[in-house]
């Protein structure tokens, strides 16, 4: 098998946003070609990989041009030649080369991408689908859903804190059940705003655009939606959120603008709780800012029997943190996101740290997504357990839950869906981790 890499290239494409970003294209020897393109996030942790943006007036300053340069220029120079399965070699090379933590130099965008495209290029090589590759002997499990409804913060130019509200099925069989679910409520959602006279239009990942006129309006919005939908909240269906905490947190205090509302650590941990007490949530994702780990803390310990405790800014796919957060008592559970580590190293060792700390596992995409599929074959491959793309609307999003049902009925008698397995050990203890 002929896996020396022979060609790199990059182009300038377009996200779903209609932003410029990269996409990265490997040559092997014997043939083989792999492909990826970078996506781009609206809210982004302190701490996480930068994307290269030209500046300038151009494209509002979002162009890709060094990006592209870089990758044609240095990082070609540097990785043709190499062998295209030795993953840890070309990502530490790329890391390397930039010599800055977070990627500023070559830009995240333009590694993330080479690195991806090198994966699927091996993959090819080796006549194999990704997910297969990546999973090796291992027999993964499909990973349980988690799809946006409504849109917010970042998402939906901040009509409310929250920034996503997502549903969870995890007494379903199968992905197809799943989506089959989450069809029934998306769609009732939307009646409800319609009836109500608050339908505004869709968010940047395809939720309903959240015109409301507090932020327990949408919880309870979303609950009507689910029984409206022939479901049971918090037998069939639960919720998940993504507070994005961060997003609203400055000097020490958490404002919440759509309830006129300024709170202090310990009040926004009480507010979490009381959400998480009166309404059928089974996931918080960054309920407090990411360097406010007292209260990350005090979450956890509270809500560890009733709902996973998400690390997403907090964590920024870093294995480092995510050990240090596990000694700190901070999170149960690691959203994984390539991007925001890099290189698709650095985003696996923070999965595998998440693992050995015996926390849960979710890969995700980000708001500004293509048509790129990776992150569903590292969800499986990496049997990560869950799998969080977004909504149910919107080619981009679709695109991949529908490479996971494909991968679903390729597994035929094989497939194994997560479920509830997905979560952390004390949750499934606990009385809404009983299916």
């Amino acid at each position: 098998m002929k896996t020396r890499i022979t060609s790199v290239k990059a182009r300038q494409v377009w996200d779903s946003r209609g932003h410029p970003t990269v996409e990265a294209q490997i040559g092997l020897e014997g043939g083989a070609v792999g492909r990826a393109i970078a996506p781009a996030g609206a809210s982004r942790g302190h701490f996480e990989a930068v994307d290269l943006r030209d500046g300038g007036s151009r494209f509002g300053g979002l162009g890709v041009d060094k990006a592209v340069a870089n990758v044609n220029g240095a990082i070609a120079k540097a990785l043709v030649g190499r062998d295209g399965t030795d993953q840890a070699g070309v990502d530490a090379c790329l890391a390397e080369m930039d010599g800055t933590a977070q990627l500023e130099r070559l830009g995240g965008n333009a590694c993330v991408a080479v690195s991806l495209a090198v994966l699927h290029a091996a993959a090819n090589a080796a006549g194999l689908p990704l997910w297969r590759y990546l999973a090796g002997d291992t027999a993964p499990r499909l990973p349980l859903p988690e799809i946006q409804i409504f849109g917010g913060g970042a998402h939906a130019g901040r009509r409310i804190d929250i920034q996503d509200l997502m549903i969870m099925v995890p007494g379903a069989q199968s992905v197809r059940q799943v989506l089959e679910v989450t069809g029934d409520v998306y769609r009732a959602a939307g009646k409800l705003m319609r009836d109500a006279g608050k339908l505004a239009g869709t968010a940047d990942e395809g939720g309903w655009w959240p015109n409301f006129d507090s932020n327990e309006e949408a919880l309870e919005t979303l609950t009507r939606a689910i029984e409206a939908g022939g479901h049971r909240p918090g037998e069939d269906v639960f919720i998940s959120l993504d507070i994005a905490a961060s997003e609203f947190y400055r000097d020490g205090r958490y404002r919440l603008a759509l309830d006129s509302t300024e709170l202090d650590s310990q009040s926004m941990t009480d507010l979490i709780e009381t959400w998480a007490r009166r309404f059928p949530i089974l996931s918080i994702e960054d309920p407090v800012a990411q360097d406010d780990t007292k209260s990350m803390a005090r979450v956890t310990a509270a809500l560890a029997p009733l709902a996973q405790i998400i690390g997403d800014d907090f964590l920024v796919t870093d294995g480092a943190r995510v050990h240090a957060a596990a000694k700190a008592g901070a999170c149960n559970a690691a959203l994984i996101k390539v991007n925001q580590a890099g290189t698709v190293s650095k985003a696996h060792a923070a999965l595998k740290a998440a693992k050995e700390e015996g926390w849960a596992t979710i890969v995700s995409a980000r708001s500004g997504e293509t048509e790129d599929l990776s992150i569903v074959h590292l969800a499986i491959g990496w049997d990560a357990g869950q799998f969080k793309v977004g909504s149910f609307a919107r080619s981009e999003r679709m695109a991949k839950w529908n490479e996971l049902l494909r991968i679903e009925e390729e597994m035929g008698n094989d497939a194994h869906f997560a479920g509830w397995g997905a979560f952390p050990p004390a949750l499934k203890r606990g009385k809404r981790g009983t299916p």
